[in-house]
């Protein structure tokens, strides 16, 4: 149960990083340039300048689960490599990128289980280069109602995204995304008072701990 809790949560919160699983150096296909529009184009130049421009960050945000599950907290990153995801109570979740790592910590059970970043789209979010039109997963991008839509698959061999990255619209701001789980479960996140170039303490990005006396 404490492995199924562990995965079910990371799922979830990984589910925040996607954004920019776009951006993975090995998935570049230049011809994937002649399949947008220029409108298309002109959205993703504008994306892409945004992510990039990041480098550390703050947001508080909000989750809700495909079971309707509400869950909020604070977003930490400061690129390269480190991210913090902190839960607000009753959560007993943490979670903590650093050194190639993924930790999610259950206070409640008293348990870290570490994760590769590489095994996860986290490592791609804290990535500094990112080119959206040059990436293979980026299917669709299309603007509604003052806001661009990016919609991107996780798997090459999926026809349909799976993934939908909502930016506002002039002024480019990561405002939430949905993710389709393999059951067809929506889990949205949405992102309110985001800061950049915030200085943010080493101390946030502290791998977490074991309770003493726990083994698993």
């Amino acid at each position: 149960m404490t492995g199924n809790f562990a995965r079910r949560t990371i799922c979830c919160v990984l589910a925040l990083s996607l954004p920019l699983l776009l951006g993975g150096a090995g998935q570049r296909a230049p011809e994937r340039l002649r399949e947008f529009t220029p409108q298309q184009q002109a959205y993703l130049v504008k994306i892409n300048a945004y992510l990039n421009a990041i480098h550390t960050l703050k947001s508080n945000f909000v989750q809700l689960g495909p079971s309707g599950q509400l869950d909020q907290g604070t977003l930490y990153i400061a690129k390269p490599g480190r991210m913090r995801f902190s839960y607000q109570a009753p959560s007993p979740i943490l979670i903590v990128a650093n050194g190639g790592h993924v930790y999610v910590q259950n206070t409640r059970l008293g348990t870290v289980d570490p994760y590769r970043l590489s095994d996860s789209p986290l490592g791609l979010l804290l990535e500094d280069n990112i080119d959206l039109m040059r990436n293979a997963a980026v299917i669709g991008v299309d603007e509604q109602q003052g806001a661009v839509v990016v919609r991107a698959r996780t798997s090459a061999n999926q026809n349909q995204s799976n993934i939908a990255l909502v930016f506002s619209y002039p002024q480019i701001e990561l405002r939430q995304w949905m993710v389709k789980d393999n059951q067809g479960g929506i889990t949205t996140v949405a992102l309110s008072g985001l800061t950049t170039g915030v200085p943010l303490d080493d101390s946030l990005f502290a791998t977490p701990v074991k309770a003493p006396g726990k083994t698993h």
